[in-house]
């Protein structure tokens, strides 16, 4: 979760809930705000504020019944709250969309403020070994009550069945919202968390008050592998695999899981993130190419395996996994290469040692489709970036409207 503004879910690089300091929006605020959508930003968002300016009616407003429902399961149910990355010039790297925006707004709020919000609230945090980092109970139910209490301390109102089907600046300034039912409400200021929309339909609001929204697209996913023998496989992970899509400049690197449908893990989904709108045009039908070892070159690991091979001749080539490969990977890479279980390593040709080295650095895989929007997945569209004035995180074209996870 690093708590991030507008365009960083949207961006998407592998952490389920954006970081949302939204404290400085509200400086000339006063009476009534609005917070659309009841996530991790809404809550923040009308947490920060309502704690600052307790004078102020905080209201959050969410579309269905279900409040915080991503924190709930990011992170598989632990909620990957932040990263441990502390340079704002590397961490905007990890942002395929909003990087120069983004600099900024880290500038004023960063990983450090994240991790100081929270701890200062009783929650502590822990960093693992790939940097993601996570409440010490490893339950995101830690995450979600601190911000229900935060919210319930200040005062900030919650009302859930609220969907707003239109937004129209008035004569007076204020801003009214008008809800299902044709309920009408002026605020004096909204802040949009609402998040991403799996279609374009779902920002119909938000373009008929006259913003640009830019096609929205899957931008965190999964790969499907269908009838593909890795599958058997489900459950294995590795450390660190380098991914790319061929035919593209597209990679990432990092670690890697196995499923039942393909492949998924930190480098499967940043690299989704990366090349969401590239994927979306090929509509999900690529080929990837995996190298299984870090550090290592072509004509380096080729002299090693003849190394094995010269060493070991007797042993077999089954039995023991090196470069800290999981030995079912092992085993199947090497099956993948046309050596048999039973092989010796001095009976191993140097046409099998050539396709062997290729599965290991440059190994192919034809993907078909992808994992279906679902609620801990983000997407890639939304509102222009060119619409909000980063240094407020308002909207361009409507004073007094505000955005926090509805960039593009």
């Amino acid at each position: 979760m690093h708590f991030l503004p507008t365009a960083s879910r949207q961006a998407g690089i592998g952490m389920p809930i954006a970081n949302y300091p939204l404290l400085f929006i509200f400086a000339s605020m006063k009476k009534h705000i609005a917070i659309i959508g009841a996530g991790a930003a809404g809550f923040f968002a009308a947490i920060n504020c309502a704690e600052k300016y307790p004078q102020h009616q905080v209201t959050i407003f969410e579309k269905g019944s279900k409040l915080l429902s991503k924190v709930r399961v990011s992170g598989g149910g632990r909620c990957n709250v932040t990263h441990a990355c502390f340079d704002v010039n590397l961490l905007v790297k990890n942002y395929p969309r909003g990087e120069k925006q983004l600099k900024s707004v880290f500038s004023r709020f960063m990983t450090t403020d994240t991790i100081n919000w929270f701890e200062s609230r009783g929650v502590k945090l822990k960093t693992e070994a790939d940097g993601r980092m996570f409440p010490v109970t490893d339950s995101s139910q830690t995450i979600i009550d601190c911000l229900l209490n935060e919210a319930e301390k200040h005062n900030v109102k919650i009302e859930t069945g609220c969907n707003v089907l239109r937004m129209e600046k008035k004569d007076n300034g204020k801003i009214e919202l008008t809800f299902r039912y044709e309920e009408r409400h002026e605020f004096d200021a909204v802040l949009i968390a609402s998040g991403g929309s799996a279609n374009a339909a779902g920002f119909d609001w938000l373009k008929e008050s006259g913003h640009e929204i830019i096609s929205p697209v899957p931008s965190l996913f999964t790969f499907n592998m269908p009838k593909n023998k890795i599958t058997e496989l489900m459950g294995v992970s590795v450390e660190w695999a380098r991914i790319k899509i061929l035919s593209t400049n597209f990679s990432s690197e990092g670690p890697l899981l196995i499923t039942h449908w393909g492949m998924s893990g930190p480098a499967i989904l940043k690299l989704s993130s990366i090349a969401a709108r590239a994927l979306a045009e090929m509509k999900y039908n690529f080929k990837i190419q995996i190298s299984w070892i870090k550090d290592i070159k072509e004509e380096q690991l080729r002299i090693t395996l003849q190394e094995m091979k010269n060493v070991s001749a007797k042993k077999m080539i089954h039995n023991a996994a090196e470069f800290g490969l999981p030995k079912r990977l092992w085993q199947f890479l090497l099956g993948k290469s046309g050596i048999e279980n039973q092989m010796q390593w001095a009976q191993l040709s140097k046409e099998q040692l050539n396709k062997f080295l290729n599965s290991l650095l440059y190994d192919e895989y034809t993907v078909s489709g992808k994992t279906t929007f679902k609620e801990e997945f983000v997407t890639c569209g939304g509102v222009s970036l060119k619409e909000v004035d980063f240094k407020t995180m308002e909207s361009k074209k409507m004073k007094g409207l505000f955005f926090a996870g509805a960039g593009y």
